[in-house]
């Protein structure tokens, strides 16, 4: 079997060889065991359920909260011939139960579902008919209460594990600590599961925190000093824009990214990114997820993110390609204060909960009792300010609702529009000949996308459609949705918008049943994880990967020799030969370049002029390595 997964690894994705703890992981699901999988950012964990799923008979469920992600992957296999579906928040009933229908009778190789969907009867129904080979958990870490980002839909997984008895889990993580693993496992109802753990430590990378007040300026140098392409992580919107107009202005391509811009803004600026048309990537946390970029040199913090998982995972998008790159976080006193007060929010006051739960059922008109796994389109801003909440406040308490298990929040992703016939060919001729302003679009549709269109739903492009009939497009809008009137075709809409489901029938806000004893431990967990951040970054004795591999439980003595502390610490056990150095670099660059200026000598060496290197300066000139121009220039001293 592992010769067969060999072959799909080079046939199907291109690659020569498996990464590193990938063949065991494998071959571990190939021989039918339940297995519990870290890999960190960019280890290939994809690969682990898609190989043996492709390797063997049958379809594999795949459970992911990522909606991007998933419609990523999904579009991934397609282009490689291979058929993959996915259900999640925003799908029509109909459009689900065909999906399910397929993947039942169609000969699909990938089921990818959103957590909250697996406790739907309609889901549980056709899931009992599907052969199924394995049953893929991605972010696995969201089933433990332990964990970073606990998400009580994922409680479910183990629910459904009955109903296919023989067929293994596969548990795939980039971030957990020994508690949640071992959570994980109970949580999953894993029996004898093997475990697979590639190192916490990227050789490559090379973690910093600089501790700055002007941190444009700082992070301006580090670009300036580190070639190739660059994320810049913010943490609000605001500031996407401020930096990134700040790049621009200073010659460094740049642009900004948040959850904000529209969907076809955030696809051409991820586009121009990925091409290398823009070098820098100003970002909230809204962008990184499921990129597959290789070539990152360098991801700036502007601030400390919440924990050291979200924070391993979006300094760990540095340097997939295994060449050198820098992770490099930005800190002051008050962001240190910052983060442990936010901590300290993100688990509001209860009756506040209450409050906007009441406000969410007034702002849909949900009755009691009502609207279980119903979907909205949701704005953040315009909720809070309907009701004059406040946006951050009624942002921690709409998540406590989300790790309660009330509503699930997706973020903001695209959905291309879709269409499906209904009705058999003969019953839709009947419409054309009653309806003749519907003739030609019913003739458009079967003439660009076959008789598919009659099994599955179809994504279209209305402005495509509407121009091969030469009329506008909100005039075919029309015309779909009359097509949709009349029951003979499902037009469902493009979205751009996050989505919100109720995961419950709607309670009554004051009798909603909030378990009061794990809000505390969460909060408390929350506050713990927050000090660690700080620890990290304050501490200036412990290697940076070696405090991120003891954080989640990875015990070394080996340090990485490329952090800051590592590096500060090799120059205090031998000073005099970074300064040879630095001396040495001063002298090569004004004896290739003739006179510079002081600014000049250690832009051209890549090195900030601290008070420590000017130092050096003034010591080369007293010793009469250098001279001082009355131009103000440096040069080599002259000797007779």
């Amino acid at each position: 079997m592992l010769i067969r997964a060999t072959e799909i690894l080079h046939q199907i994705f291109g690659h020569a060889d498996f990464r590193p703890v990938q063949k065991e992981i494998i071959e571990s699901v190939l021989a039918g065991k339940d297995t519990l999988a870290l890999l960190p950012t960019g280890g290939g964990k994809s690969l682990c359920y898609q190989i043996p799923a492709l390797a063997q008979e049958g379809i594999c469920l795949v459970v992911s909260p990522l909606i991007a992600l998933m419609k990523d992957q999904v579009d991934t296999l397609k282009s490689k011939g291979i058929k993959a579906a996915a259900i999640y928040s925003g799908m029509s009933y109909r459009e689900i139960d065909r999906t399910l229908d397929n993947c039942i009778y169609g000969d699909y190789k990938f089921l990818y579902v959103s957590p909250e969907r697996l406790k739907a009867e309609l889901f549980v129904e056709r899931f009992r008919q599907m052969k199924i080979n394995l049953i893929a958990v991605d972010e696995a870490h969201c089933i433990s209460q332990w964990g970073y980002d606990f998400r009580p839909p994922y409680l479910e997984i183990a629910l459904i594990r009955p109903y296919h008895l023989k067929v293994p889990v596969l548990a795939l993580t980039a971030s957990a600590t020994p508690q949640v693993c071992v959570d994980i496992m109970e949580r999953l109802e894993m029996k004898k599961a093997a475990g697979f753990r590639q190192s916490f430590a990227r050789k490559n990378l090379s973690y910093s925190v600089r501790h700055v007040e002007n941190k444009l300026e700082k992070g301006l140098e580090i670009l300036s000093r580190i070639d190739g392409t660059a994320i810049w992580y913010v943490r609000n919107r605001q500031s996407t824009h401020q930096i990134a107009k700040a790049l621009g202005q200073l010659g460094i391509a740049a642009s900004a990214y948040h959850a904000g811009l529209s969907m076809q803004e955030r696809s051409q600026r991820q586009e121009a990114w990925m091409n290398n048309e823009v070098r820098v990537m100003v970002s909230t946390n809204a962008f990184g997820m499921g990129i597959d970029k290789p070539n990152v040199r360098v991801v700036i913090h502007n601030e400390l993110p919440e924990n050291l998982e979200n924070y391993y995972q979006e300094a760990g998008r540095a340097g997939r390609d295994g060449e050198k790159a820098y992770g490099v976080l930005l800190a002051n006193k008050q962001d240190f204060e910052t983060v442990l007060t936010r901590a300290e929010l993100v688990y509001p006051k209860l009756d506040f909960v209450r409050r906007v739960y009441q406000c969410l059922a007034n702002y849909y008109r949900i009755a009691v009792g009502s609207n279980m796994l119903s979907s909205f389109d949701f704005e953040w801003n315009e909720f809070a300010n309907t009701y004059e909440l406040g946006v951050l406040e009624s942002f921690y308490a709409l998540k406590l609702l989300e790790e309660e298990g009330f509503i699930g929040l997706s973020e903001s992703y695209y959905s291309p529009s879709k269409i499906h016939f209904t009705v058999d060919p003969s019953r839709l001729y009947e419409i054309q000949i009653a309806y003749a302003k519907l003739d030609p679009v019913v003739k458009i549709i079967m003439r660009t996308y076959g008789g598919n269109v009659f099994s599955e739903y179809i994504k279209i492009q209305e402005s495509k459609l509407a121009k091969s009939l030469n009329i506008y497009e909100n005039e075919l809008i029309k015309l779909l949705k009359q097509l949709e009137q009349l029951e003979v075709m499902v037009y469902d809409q493009r979205k751009d918008k996050p989505q919100i489901t109720f995961l419950t029938p709607r309670y009554d806000a004051g009798k909603l049943p909030l378990n009061f004893r794990r809000i505390e431990l969460r909060r408390a967990l929350t506050l713990e994880k927050a000090q660690s951040m700080v620890r990290y970054g304050q501490q200036s004795q412990l290697c940076r990967t070696q405090f991120i591999q003891e954080y989640f439980g990875e015990n070394t003595d080996e340090q990485c020799g490329v952090c800051d502390v590592c590096i500060m610490q090799r120059k205090a056990n031998n000073p005099e030969k970074a300064e040879n150095r630095l001396r040495n670099k001063i002298i090569e660059t004004l004896t290739t370049s003739g006179e510079l200026t002081e600014k000049q000598i250690f832009d051209s060496i890549r090195l900030p002029s601290s008070e420590k290197n000017l130092r050096m300066l003034r010591l080369m000139q007293d010793q009469g390595y250098i001279t001082l121009l009355p131009s103000g220039n440096y040069a080599i001293t002259a000797h007779e």
